[in-house]
């Protein structure tokens, strides 16, 4: 019996368990009461309302501009649709950087006015003063390594990150900081499968990769790549399950047609 059938609601303690037993947790971005909705219903573990809002949401071209209250509206979308999953909430860039006391405000906010579960932010050693402050707080935190998109003008570039010894020897370091700070899980983004592996054999917390190879403990994909809205982003990583895009399409052409042909609405169709 999977750990996943058995409990009516996913919790933190649940994934430990599931990382213990070897079964894989499943996770994916949502943003809106509908999709939440769905996604809970079909049994995702984990949903995460990400500051990938910014772009696929809101059209930006990076997850910066998205605000702290812009997140929150999008998480209590998202948590009126779930019964079941855990809800896990990005910070967004600027709420958490600055000072450990921000990142404790902004924390608390989102816990206070969404109903979510957790909070997640990136980086490593820099935040684990605040990753403290906000566990201490009884506030659980999902740690964010590897391709962290807030500081992609420090990269410079999307590309796979921890190839260099140095690189890849701060990264593990970093993981084991954010454990021993209380994270309880950590996303691994755009690394080396191998590297991946090592990182979470060497954790007692669960690891979620996106283009980290089959070795975490679990997945995510933001759920616009996914199901195939938005067709442009081919990272090798990405699977798609679905075009909706062009799905969408042939619908919306469908409806403009009959709707000039006066075929639509028709006899039946009214009162």
């Amino acid at each position: 019996m999977s750990v996943n059938k058995e409990i009516k609601k996913v919790t933190t303690h649940t994934l430990q368990k599931m990382k213990a037993g070897g079964e894989k947790i499943s996770m994916l971005t949502a943003y809106d009461f509908s999709f939440a909705k769905i996604f809970d219903q079909a049994g995702i573990d984990i949903i995460l309302v990400g500051d990938s809002a910014s772009n696929v949401m809101a059209g930006h071209e990076t997850t910066l501009p998205i605000t702290l209250d812009q997140m929150i509206y999008h998480a209590q979308s998202v948590v009126r649709g779930i019964n079941r999953c855990l809800v896990v909430v990005d910070l967004p860039f600027g709420s958490y950087q600055s000072n450990s006391q921000i990142a404790l405000a902004s924390a608390i906010r989102i816990m206070k006015e969404t109903g979510g579960h957790s909070i997640k932010l990136e980086g490593g050693e820099e935040v684990l003063d605040s990753v403290s402050k906000i566990v201490s707080a009884g506030i659980p935190v999902m740690g964010h390594l590897g391709l962290t998109p807030q500081s992609i003008y420090k990269f410079g570039t999307y590309t796979v990150r921890a190839k260099e010894a140095d690189e890849a020897a701060k990264l593990k370091k970093d993981a084991l900081l954010l454990q021993e700070a209380g994270a309880f899980a950590i996303v691994l983004e755009k690394i080396p499968a191998a590297l991946a592996k090592e990182v979470s054999e060497s954790l007692h917390i669960p690891t979620i990769g996106i283009g980290a190879g089959n070795n975490c403990d679990g997945q995510v994909l933001v759920m616009h790549d996914m199901l195939g809205i938005n067709t442009e982003f081919k990272p090798r990583f990405l699977r798609q399950y679905l075009n909706i895009q062009e799905q969408v399409d042939n619908a919306v052409k469908k409806y403009i047609a009959d709707v000039k042909s006066k075929d639509f609405p028709n006899e039946q169709e009214q009162y």
